[in-house]
């Protein structure tokens, strides 16, 4: 039963576009009828399959899919790049669904600097907190969410002193993995086959 629900689940995101593993697993678990809590696989166990099922059944536009999604994250890194961002998510990790939103983490003096920003540029905006944890302390995050060139974009502002700190989304969950402007920059060029910064010649 647990494996029937990662893969489920993962079909769920690749399919559906639900970009959330919990609410992935709880529907896949419901739909195949698990009452079971401890029948419900790990986030690892259902990102095995996904990866999986994406280069089964999506092996032709899946690549190409995340491809233009980091070009267009690096794009709005590099007009927020006074927010120190970082790139998260599915998107980093390639296994982005139709559906997915580009993720960012900001690190600014003050969240309000981010909302000036995007005013002055005329960008609407819808803003929400929610919380992330650096071990078991929780923090208070602004989470603002708009239209980037017609893909989601979600930026989480975390206090600037939070960059150097392993982040996490629950008390006990994985430590999110981020990549700055020069790595996306770096995973975008070895995507497309180009010689790294100190192979290319002079």
């Amino acid at each position: 039963m647990r494996a029937r629900i990662a893969a489920a689940a993962a079909r769920l995101m690749a399919e559906d576009g639900i970009g959330d593993f919990a609410l992935a697993k709880r529907k896949a678990a419901r739909g195949l009828g698990a009452t079971d809590r401890e029948a419900l696989p790990g986030n690892d166990e259902i990102e095995a399959e996904l990866r999986a099922y994406l280069a089964l059944y999506q092996a032709d536009e899946h690549p190409a899919r995340v491809a233009e999604l980091r070009r267009l994250a690096l794009e709005a890194m590099d007009e927020l790049s006074r927010f120190n961002p970082y790139l998260t998510g599915p998107v980093l990790a390639g296994t982005a669904g139709p559906y997915a939103a580009i993720e960012l983490q900001l690190f600014p003096e003050s969240s309000k600097e981010v909302e000036l920003f995007l005013i002055d540029r005329d960008l609407r905006y819808e803003a929400s907190d929610t919380r992330r944890y650096t071990g078991d302390r929780a923090r208070a995050v602004a989470v603002i969410s708009l239209d980037w060139q017609g893909v989601p974009l979600r930026l989480s502002v975390f206090d600037p002193r939070d960059e150097r700190s392993a982040l996490k989304t629950t008390p006990a969950g994985r430590v999110t993995v981020r990549a700055g402007i020069a790595e996306v920059r770096a995973l975008i060029g070895a995507a497309a086959g180009e010689p790294a910064d100190d192979a290319r010649p002079a």
